[in-house]
């Protein structure tokens, strides 16, 4: 099984901080997708700016639309997020 170090909560600094702290405002937790990425903040934050725009930002697809593409593309991968 694959294994990759990451930042936990409790040890979170700085930019890093924030983007844990924003996400749970966002989702409640922070979810590992996110964790994933906690070794490079400003990657995290990148990724977290082009989430938002997708999911959120102004499209001709419905917010149910593009929740129910990602959940196919995810299946289709293979992917539990």
């Amino acid at each position: 099984m694959a294994w990759i170090r990451v930042i936990e909560e409790g040890e979170a600094t700085g930019d890093l901080l924030r983007q844990y702290e924003d996400a749970r405002r966002r989702a409640g937790r922070v979810f590992n997708v996110v964790k994933i990425q906690s070794l490079n903040p400003r990657a995290l934050e990148a990724s977290m700016k082009l989430y938002l725009t997708l999911m959120y930002g102004p499209s001709r697809l419905s917010r149910l639309e593009r929740e129910a593409i990602a959940t196919v593309v995810s299946r289709a991968s293979d992917c539990f997020y």
